[in-house]
């Protein structure tokens, strides 16, 4: 479906389209300013066999609830040319608008596994000897200190509480990033950021 004066534009279109008038549009989008176009499409639905790759680089995250950030880390695992990303039971919906518009279409473009059991998805990462990294403000380890050119998982928790216990003493190690005294946590999305382009610096590094 499109807005009529969307429809005016020169597109090739390779699916039906239904026209409707502006104000109509407006009526059934859930923005103020809609970019004139929907869509309804099947959506797909992964498992952990999508996202085991020679040398594979995972995103786990445990009950992330915001939907800009669950979409900012999809999109830059996706960037960053993760195999894919799980997101726990208790995680926000990826399909929700405001998460499709904050990955910018990168769901399309990189395996996300939802309402995952991460204890058992971590025994069985372990067993396919993927080293799982959660972040953590008691770690003890920096990033920059690790081998990340090996395979690798980076566990981030919810965006107030952090990793669970639970979850955070089934990592093989707990790293944090530096901060100044007075800065006491990253948001999600940037810690996370941070880390997934850490192992893109290594790798880089190591294939020049």
């Amino acid at each position: 479906m499109c807005a009529e004066s969307w429809g005016k534009k020169s597109f090739d279109f390779r699916a039906p389209i239904l026209t409707v008038s502006d104000s109509r549009f407006l009526s059934l989008s859930d923005t103020t300013t809609p970019q004139g176009i929907m869509a309804v499409c099947e959506k797909h639905t992964f498992t952990f066999d999508h996202l085991l790759k020679e040398n594979s680089f995972l995103l786990i995250g445990e009950c992330l609830s915001d939907p800009g950030n669950i979409g900012t880390l999809i999109r830059t695992a996706a960037a960053a040319g993760a195999s894919g990303v799980v997101l726990s039971a208790g995680s926000g919906d990826i399909y929700n608008p405001k998460t499709i518009r904050a990955a910018a279409g990168a769901v399309l473009h990189i395996p996300v596994v939802e309402d995952a059991d991460l204890p058992k998805v971590i025994s069985f990462l372990k067993h396919q000897n993927i080293l799982i990294i959660a972040t953590h403000l008691c770690g003890s380890v920096l990033p920059y200190e690790l081998d990340l050119c090996q395979s690798c998982a980076i566990l981030i928790g919810n965006e107030a509480h952090g990793l669970s216990d639970s979850i955070s003493n089934l990592a093989d190690i707990c790293v944090k990033l530096p901060m100044h005294s007075n800065i006491e946590s990253l948001n999600a999305s940037v810690a996370g950021g941070i880390l997934l382009y850490e192992v893109v610096r290594q790798r880089f590094t190591k294939k020049r």
